[in-house]
């Protein structure tokens, strides 16, 4: 038996991470067209026909474009809070609906599943947790700051998907409107470099042997340096160099994590 994890997708162009069991795989969130999930999950020795259901962490298109086409080709539930469901053009041909919410956990196969709040501008945004045979995972991006529930349902992980959004001056720098800044830099928008790289030298446990940066920025980051600025802060914990840091990136998937 193992646990199996791959970010298909990640950026403001789409998202989309497959986690998986020998019994169960679930779909967290559908940022990609169906032709381009398909031909991802291919492309890492997956098969869609095994999808047990999908979760969805928000509204925002980045992470839904593919939800209505995914869900009716598969047959497949979509676990979402009710809030999150309304504010969705919805499609009368989708009945499977399992209402989620955040504090409540809930099992699809072998895999328990405990959805929690974040502060970013959605109407009831979620990040999760996945445990398995005794592994697991955390899937945390999308939200303007790190709260102690937050951290605290993160300790133990043995794979976090964290996101590392900007870098503060390119940011400052950049090519966003205002508007659009103030957004990315409030405590309901993205985490930057700086802000995860304090969490991973202050409050990670250091548990996870895997860590995977994740919604890096296209336009106000770059992959070296969010790496370089999570790297250092992870060298300064104990042990801080037994976690493999990987990135995440829209283009291509991850290789797939086996646990």
């Amino acid at each position: 038996m193992s646990v199996r994890v791959c970010v298909l997708a990640s950026g403001s162009r789409g998202n989309a991470t497959w986690i998986a069991t020998e019994r169960t795989c679930l779909l967290v969130d559908a940022g990609l067209s169906r032709k381009e999930t398909y031909a991802r999950l291919a492309a890492v020795g997956e098969r869609p026909a095994t999808c047990s259901a999908v979760v969805i962490s928000h509204e925002h298109h980045d992470h839904i474009a593919g939800l209505r086409v995914l869900a009716l080709d598969l047959k497949i539930p979509i676990c979402i809070a009710p809030e999150t469901r309304d504010a969705v053009e919805w499609d009368s041909r989708l009945k499977a609906i399992e209402p989620i919410t955040a504090g409540e956990k809930f099992t699809v196969g072998d895999i328990e599943v405990t959805p929690f709040s974040i502060p970013h501008d959605a109407v009831d945004p979620l990040a999760f947790t996945f445990e398995s045979q005794g592994i697991k995972i955390g899937v945390v991006t999308d939200l303007g700051y790190l709260p102690e529930v937050v951290k605290q349902h993160v300790r133990g992980c043995h794979a976090l998907i964290l996101e590392s959004n900007h870098d503060l001056d390119m940011l400052k720098i950049g090519p966003y409107p205002w508007h659009v800044k103030q957004r990315v830099l409030s405590r309901h928008g993205h985490l930057s470099n700086l802000a995860t790289a304090e969490f991973l030298s202050e409050d990670f446990d250091g548990t996870a042997q895997v860590l995977v940066l994740a919604h890096l920025s296209e336009n106000n980051n770059h992959p070296e340096i969010a790496r370089l600025t999570a790297q250092e802060a992870l060298n300064q914990r104990p042990g801080g160099e037994q976690t493999a840091l990987h990135l995440a990136n829209f283009a291509t998937p991850t290789q797939v994590f086996h646990f």
